[in-house]
């Protein structure tokens, strides 16, 4: 057995990862929602989510070319309050939330495609999830080529929405809007802000990325940007083109786009959902199977998760673990409860990462890639405000 993972990636497949991970499925679903809170100005609201994590994403894209290895949270945090035990904890939480997003992913994925067809769900399930660990075994190279493949289809998923919604007659409450609410608009980017979590993913490539020090950065930065704008365009014509009151009570609002302003069928639109979520867990039992490889080099206890295949070069043992965690995961939990587990353990690591890029920059102020003291600053304060939303939702 190796103990070296295979530099592979380059630019444009870490990037495609990137988009793939962030759109996901939860673009399908999250739009109505959104809607509901922020009205027409929906739009608005994913834009200042964009703004939101964009601070987060340059802390991590300055710790990327600092200290570019997988299990990147954790060697951040290692790093930045010389504190190792803390440091196993956060990759713990990493790769537990990684679990967790894709088992809810998983679980919405075979949910569309047992709505469309007469497959039995536990069984779906089972044969879904054990694929993708077949595929994350074949080789990273293999992996990511698939989740771009995928990633396409979504974009491509996205942009006939966006064609329906711009090419229909604008409903009344576009042409004339009420004023900005902005007290709807920041309830609604909290919200929003959920559909930019995956950036955080890419770091942990970084053993497996050729010249990290220059891609790392470029294809967060890239990442955010290609899916703000994607985010803004769709939720721009879902709101142009459907009525609100309908919008914000639709389980899957990209589908009632369609049919409200095409007619016929929106099935197609139910299948690139499933390719969403195939993605989505893929791209997560890829990185959680990394931060397990890279937990390895820290403890003794996790060192058996520090092999990779001799041929193939992926970490054999930590993937199977966690495709098991995953599709046992889709099987017995609800996905309310996979997302809220997501969401509060990865605001926490932000806090965390941006906390210890903030004493690190003051020891430490040079790096391949720096940013301003202020962009840690106004990331720690909104993963605080983000998290304190959270959990005040579940008080």
């Amino acid at each position: 057995m190796a103990d070296e993972l295979k530099r592979k990636i380059g630019l444009k497949l870490l990037t495609a990862y990137g988009v793939g991970v962030m759109v996901g499925a939860g673009i399908y679903v999250l739009v109505g929602a959104v809607a509901a809170d922020a009205g027409v100005w929906a739009p608005l609201a994913f834009l200042v989510a964009g703004i939101v994590a964009a601070p987060t994403a340059l802390s991590y894209a300055e710790f990327s070319t600092r200290i570019p290895e997988a299990a990147g949270e954790a060697a951040y945090v290692a790093k930045g309050f010389a504190a190792p035990w803390l440091a196993v904890i956060v990759g713990l939480a990493i790769v537990l939330a990684g679990t967790v997003s894709a088992a809810a992913v998983l679980r919405g994925g075979a949910g569309y495609l047992t709505s469309i067809s007469a497959l039995p769900f536990d069984g779906t399930v089972a044969v879904m999830g054990a694929l993708l660990v077949l595929v994350a075994l074949a080789g990273v190279l293999e992996s990511l080529a698939l989740a771009a493949l995928f990633t396409i289809v979504e974009v491509v998923g996205l942009a006939l929405v966006v064609y329906a919604g711009f090419s229909a007659p604008p409903v009344a409450a576009f042409t004339s809007p009420e004023p900005v609410v902005w007290a709807g608009v920041a309830s609604a980017a909290v919200l929003a802000f959920f559909a930019f979590i995956g950036f955080e993913d890419i770091v942990n490539m970084a053993e497996e990325v050729d010249n990290p020090e220059r891609v790392m950065p470029r294809a967060i930065l890239y990442s955010l940007v290609i899916t703000s704008l994607l985010y803004a365009l769709v939720s721009f014509a879902a709101v142009r083109a459907v009525p609100l009151e309908m919008l914000g009570k639709s389980e899957q609002p990209l589908a009632l786009v369609w049919t409200q302003t095409q007619g016929g069928s929106a099935v197609f639109l139910s299948l690139i959902a499933v390719a969403a979520a195939l993605n989505g867990v893929l791209a997560q039992i890829v990185m959680a199977s990394r931060v397990m490889f890279g937990l390895g080099k820290r403890t003794s206890w996790l060192s058996v998760f520090r092999h990779t295949h001799p041929r193939l070069g992926t970490p054999v043992l930590a993937t199977v673990l966690v495709g098991l965690g995953v599709v046992a995961g889709a099987l017995v939990l609800p996905v309310a409860d996979l997302a809220e587990v997501t969401s509060g353990l990865l605001l926490t690591v932000f806090v965390l990462v941006n906390a210890a890029l903030i004493v690190l920059k003051r020891s430490e102020p040079e790096a391949p890639f720096c940013v301003s003291m202020a962009v840690p600053v106004f990331g720690l304060v909104a993963s605080l405000g983000a998290l304190a939303v959270t959990l005040g939702a579940k008080l």
